[in-house]
């Protein structure tokens, strides 16, 4: 994987890990989603759900739970509308998955079903490899660059667009680091594209076409407009007393008033998150869009400078 996806607070939540693997994260989280939330872990590889399953008892009574809150499922994350489980929509709070995406050779289904099952106000929270361009097709079949994550990497733009048709307005970007592909074989063949080990969060909230809508709660798809619109943390996320961060470009110091865009307000109140929050304003007046509002590339930048898809203000 390209690190644990464990967005906070999770107590009570509902989460599903998509290609949750033996269940190394799927324990994880079940232990932050305490004993009155739940984990569910599917994946496409029976053996895999076999060890997680093996120790299910061993982390039940580890966490000194009544019953276990974890369930591994058999399923494909392209089509999880065959898993009966699943089938009903709308019953998570949060979805996770760490550097599965790009293995996927339907990656706009894998959105459109983690939509499908988010609850109003939910969120996708990822990590995974993109590419600073597109990738050959050419190199799909390439066993080695498919197995180290490489050649299925999307294009980061085009994860964007993909994102934003499966009903994902306003992709955050979380954290981003360089992936050196350091086979010197390997690296003639993918070079000049650069990749980046990258986690986003992604909110499931209606697209907003007027500021009516966004007052109600809805994404103005990537802008940053300026409503003068506040909010200010209150320090009560466990383990982010002091500082809490929504994505690369949003830090809340606890008790700092920070002016933010309507998407970055809405997220924050219509979220789990609301109630660690106080907000302030209204979406009354409108001021225009916040200065440096950029469509570049946002892998690599400066966290000051980070100015790409709503996280600019």
């Amino acid at each position: 994987g390209c690190g644990l996806v464990a967005p906070a607070p999770l107590e009570g939540m509902r989460v599903l890990d998509l290609g949750c693997g033996a269940g190394r994260d799927a324990y994880v989280l079940a232990q932050m989603v305490g004993e009155g939330g739940e984990v569910t872990g599917v994946d496409m590889t029976e053996a895999q759900l076999d060890v997680a399953r093996a120790y299910e008892e061993f982390h039940r009574e580890a966490f000194g739970y009544a019953k276990s809150n974890v369930r591994f499922l058999h399923g494909f994350i392209e089509s999880l509308a065959d898993v009966p489980e699943l089938q009903p929509s709308e019953q998570f709070d949060v979805i996770v998955s760490n550097c599965v995406l790009n293995l996927s050779p339907d990656k706009p289904a894998v959105l459109r079903e983690a939509f499908r099952l988010l609850r109003p106000g939910g969120e996708l929270y990822f990590s995974d490899i993109y590419a600073s361009r597109r990738v050959p097709s050419s190199l799909h079949s390439h066993k080695e660059l498919w197995g180290e994550c490489i050649s299925g990497a999307l294009y980061w733009h085009d994860f964007l667009t993909l994102a934003k048709s499966a009903g994902f307005h306003d992709p955050r970007l979380v954290a981003d680091a360089p992936v050196d592909v350091t086979d010197e074989t390997l690296r003639a063949l993918v070079a000049p594209i650069e990749f980046y080990s990258a986690t986003y969060r992604l909110f499931k909230l209606p697209l907003a076409g007027s500021a009516e809508d966004a007052e109600r709660g809805g994404l103005e798809g990537y802008r940053c407009e300026d409503y003068g619109l506040a909010a200010a943390y209150l320090g009560t996320i466990p383990d982010a007393e002091k500082v809490f961060s929504l994505d690369k470009g949003h830090r809340f110091d606890a008790g700092k008033i920070v002016p933010v865009c309507g998407n970055t307000y809405n997220m924050l109140k219509q979220s789990r998150l609301g109630r660690h929050f106080r907000f302030y304003g209204g979406f009354e007046t409108h001021f225009g869009v916040f200065e440096g509002c950029g469509r570049d590339m946002p892998f690599g930048r400066p966290e000051r400078l980070i100015a790409a898809y709503g996280a600019c203000c």
